[in-house]
């Protein structure tokens, strides 16, 4: 369970537990040990050479097959069964410390009674030819003077609501105050970076030649070997309807694949296999790349206009009185651009706005509520499509109204973008059985289908750490 908590203002989620209890188990076949005196029971992932993990390089092949309804004793021969699980590496949660440290927080808040005043003039300490200091006035723009606005309509729920959630958090024991020992260990967490550039393979895939508007069925991961070309990967969508994790090997790069979840790897350009499913989704929850100059900056991924985002077929893509979630930045033209074009184009009504704050593990904003460039929250923007003559799914199942202004508080994990789960938090304004669709994503999740050219990014063998295996 993701929810530790669930008061009136929101909800506290622990997003590492949420993917620990996936079952990413993932079944073995592998030939017995010669010798009786050998062990069998620990068998280590980078010691089995298996037919369904074998790479091939740049042919950019995969293998997968289940084991799990396969005995002991079937026509494979005198094979044995390993179970290897795996875990998310729990370091990658480890925020022990603001993002900004306590005297750069002091000096926001001491720069903040200066900048938010209400005649929308700020005052700016900078050094004359001489060297000393003399003060300017500098008038606000509009975006930051909305930004303003906003933040002071819902700088107190943001408080006051993560204030009670934290305290239950202390009092239960999931969070815990900044100790000495946490101090120490809060190391910078370094990963391999021989990992596959999930985007560029999309877009280089775009001039594969078998890529076009044939409808192909969806590749179901099944119990046989399955050898798939990367043609064949970029033109369906992938299902994996077991009950157990499978492993696939992509320009030799590993990646687990969760149970009872359906991706799609390709770019905005390529989606014709998501709707050639024919199939409709009961919530849909997107994580656009905003356009913004710190990703100009940085060259992190590449962003969408706002124009490419409301091309997205959402119409063709949601079930009638779909809930369909925004990931929208603290930015006002996004907010604007969602509520005022976005969701009307897709015949979209909002319903509710929620909010994302992001906390240390010792309950400390991960930066300062009032700092005037990065705020410890992000929103989401919940609406429905607008109702249709059509007969609703399960339509005499009812769901209660969302309500307005929820928060969601939860240590964020330290790869960016990797957004909390909302699975549980949805649960009651939804139908159990719903469809679920994720677009932009970077990671699976069992019951949900997940698009993007970076789908499989968090699923990475890197992110993972292999429990000892057994028999």
């Amino acid at each position: 369970m993701s929810v530790v908590h669930q008061l009136s203002p929101g909800w506290l989620l622990d997003h590492l537990s949420f993917v620990n209890n996936i079952n990413y188990q993932l079944h073995q076949h592998h030939e017995p040990c010669c010798s009786k005196n050998e062990p069998t029971s620990s068998v280590h992932f980078d010691s089995l050479q298996m037919d369904s993990l074998t790479s091939f390089g740049t042919s950019a092949t995969f293998n997968a097959f289940d084991s799990a309804t396969q005995p002991d004793n079937d026509d494979r021969g005198n094979c044995e069964i390993s179970i290897q699980k795996y875990v998310f590496r729990s370091e990658l949660f480890n925020v022990t410390k603001p993002y900004i440290i306590s005297a750069v927080h002091n000096e926001c808040q001491q720069r903040n009674e200066k900048e938010y005043p209400v005649d929308g003039v700020k005052e700016e300490n900078c050094l004359s030819v001489i060297g000393k200091k003399r003060k300017r006035c500098v008038v606000f723009n509009q975006g930051e003077l909305d930004a303003m606005e906003y933040h002071t309509k819902i700088r107190g729920l943001i408080l006051d609501g993560s204030s009670e959630l934290i305290q239950e958090g202390f009092k239960s024991g999931f969070l815990h105050p900044l100790s000495e020992k946490w101090d120490k260990c809060s190391e910078p967490v370094t990963l391999p970076l021989d990992t596959c550039n999930l985007s560029e393979l999309c877009a280089m895939a775009k001039h594969l030649p078998s890529l076009n508007e044939t409808e192909l069925q969806a590749l179901q991961l099944m119990e046989e070997d399955i050898s798939v070309t990367e043609q064949d990967l970029f033109s369906r969508v992938v299902e994996n309807n077991s009950s157990f994790t499978k492993m696939i090997t992509l320009m030799g790069q590993k990646y687990l694949v969760p149970p009872k979840s359906s991706f799609l790897l390709s770019d905005i350009s390529c989606m014709h296999p998501l709707l050639n499913c024919r199939k409709t989704y009961d919530v849909i929850v997107i994580d656009p790349p905003w356009q913004n100059k710190s990703v100009k900056r940085s060259n992190r991924y590449s962003y969408l206009s706002p124009l490419q985002i409301k091309q997205i077929p959402i119409p063709k893509l949601a079930a009638p009185n779909c809930l369909v979630i925004t990931w929208v930045t603290n930015r006002q033209k996004h907010l604007r651009f969602v509520k005022e074009e976005l969701y009307p184009s897709w015949s979209v009504d909002i319903v509710a706005e929620w909010h994302w704050v992001k906390i240390t593990n010792s309950g400390e904003f991960v930066f300062p509520l009032d700092s005037p460039h990065k705020k410890p929250y992000e929103g989401l923007i919940l609406g429905r499509v607008q109702e249709k003559t059509v007969p609703l799914r399960n339509a005499g199942i009812k769901v209660l109204p969302i309500p307005d202004h929820k928060l969601i508080v939860s240590v964020p994990c330290t790869l960016h973008s990797h957004k909390p789960p909302l699975a549980e938090v949805l649960k009651d304004y939804v139908k159990p059985d719903g469809e679920c669709l994720e677009l932009f994503a970077r990671n699976l999740q069992p019951g949900w289908t997940s698009w993007g050219n970076e789908v499989l990014k968090f699923q990475h063998l890197d992110y993972f750490v292999a429990l000892e295996s057994k028999s």
